[in-house]
């Protein structure tokens, strides 16, 4: 009889240690955005959507792309990104492509996806993270977040190591030599421009230039032709857009025969993916920069 007690009791706690279990709830995983926005998932995310094409580039890089299960049509780097699910455009996704991919976790850009589709995903409790890089320091401190989430925190810490000797090289190549005054044409008609918060003003820094419209309070400004040239560029950089936007016309700018830049040959084509994307590639923007302002310094 007591043996059979016994028993009973046993199989009782058992029972009673799986319901409370079973009961207890999922520990939540918490971090916070760019934005300081508190985002909760139930766990890491192991199936992650990208709207930005900065953030799969990412991924990739630290070989995180098995969590990465739909793009935007704009994540194009690197090639293999063009063969996972796409969910639309940056600025007018699908919400039903991106709920059929049942992501734990979206990530979006501040830059480019729209407030609407962020307020739709967060009322379908799908966790939205905002990403949004102004300095050459969030680029790094991104990488890092995303290693944290996608559990390779040694390839993050890694590939920012690397990232940050290289960006010192240039530093240290261009540190002894004069500023140039630079003119960097984002886009052409209409001319638009980068500004106080651009990702490529600093960089025209880091690469020993002086941006001529840093001082504008918006990040991307429209300028007229005849206001941007009065400031007298010396390096005229113009970005293209890479694959389906055509050549870079230069001809209009080669007319400006007074220009110091055009008289001393410094009109430039540089690789605006490089330059406007805040992936680990942004350095090799950094580096192309750098030649075309100060190619003394790197013959």
């Amino acid at each position: 009889m007591t043996k059979h007690v016994s028993v009973v009791v046993a199989v009782v706690t058992a029972l009673a240690v799986w319901l409370l279990a079973v009961s207890l709830p999922v520990a939540a995983f918490t971090t916070r955005d760019m934005l300081g926005r508190d985002v909760t998932l139930a766990a890491p995310p192991a199936r992650i959507v990208s709207l930005v094409p900065s953030v799969t580039e990412i991924l990739y890089a630290l070989n995180a792309e098995d969590v990465l299960v739909g793009v935007t049509d704009f994540c194009d780097f690197p090639p293999e990104a063009r063969r996972k699910p796409r969910v639309g455009g940056m600025v007018a996704p699908s919400l039903e492509a991106i709920v059929a991919l049942r992501p734990d976790l979206v990530i979006a850009t501040t830059e480019g996806t729209p407030e609407d589709a962020v307020t739709q995903l967060t009322r379908l409790k799908v966790p939205v993270y905002l990403v949004a890089a102004h300095r050459v320091a969030d680029v790094t401190a991104l990488i890092v977040k995303l290693g944290e989430l996608s559990g390779r925190q040694a390839a993050a810490g890694s590939l920012v190591a690397r990232l940050e000797r290289r960006i010192e090289s240039v530093k240290k190549a261009v540190l002894s030599l004069g500023r140039p005054r630079v003119l960097y044409v984002v886009w052409p008609e209409p001319l638009i421009v980068p500004g106080r918060n651009a990702i490529v003003t600093e960089l025209i820094q880091l690469a020993g230039g002086q941006s001529l419209t840093a001082d504008d309070a918006d990040a991307w400004p429209r300028y007229s032709l005849e206001a941007a040239v009065a400031r007298d560029p010396e390096v005229i950089l113009l970005a293209n857009h890479g694959a389906g936007t055509g050549a870079i016309a230069m001809d209009q700018w080669r007319r400006l025969t007074e220009l110091p830049a055009v008289k001393a040959g410094r009109l430039r084509a540089v690789d605006g993916d490089l330059l406007h994307r805040y992936g680990p590639r942004v350095v090799d923007g950094l580096e192309q920069l750098a030649r075309a302002i100060h190619p003394e310094a790197f013959r």
